[in-house]
């Protein structure tokens, strides 16, 4: 079975986009499959943050990473985009 690419699983329906909050920060678990928006691993995403691909994190606390809001609506905007 051919693997689809992050573009084709992305999930970019009205129901998705109300998950998320308008503003603010939201953390990993809202962000990731199977609650989350974007379909990749923990591991594909700390990778993508790495090369670039992804949003950088903003460290709430000593053990608190989150993401903006915006920045996860700008990168589901640009794959859905893409296709």
């Amino acid at each position: 079975m051919a693997l689809q690419s992050f573009d084709a699983r992305l999930k970019t329906d009205s129901s998705t986009q109300s998950q998320l909050p308008k503003t603010g920060f939201v953390r990993l678990p809202g962000i990731l499959a199977p609650n989350g928006p974007i379909p990749v691993s923990k591991s594909t995403w700390w990778a993508g943050i790495k090369d670039g691909r992804y949003p950088k994190p903003v460290k709430l606390g000593p053990r608190i990473t989150a993401w903006r809001v915006e920045d996860i609506r700008a990168l589901i905007a640009g794959a859905a985009n893409d296709r």
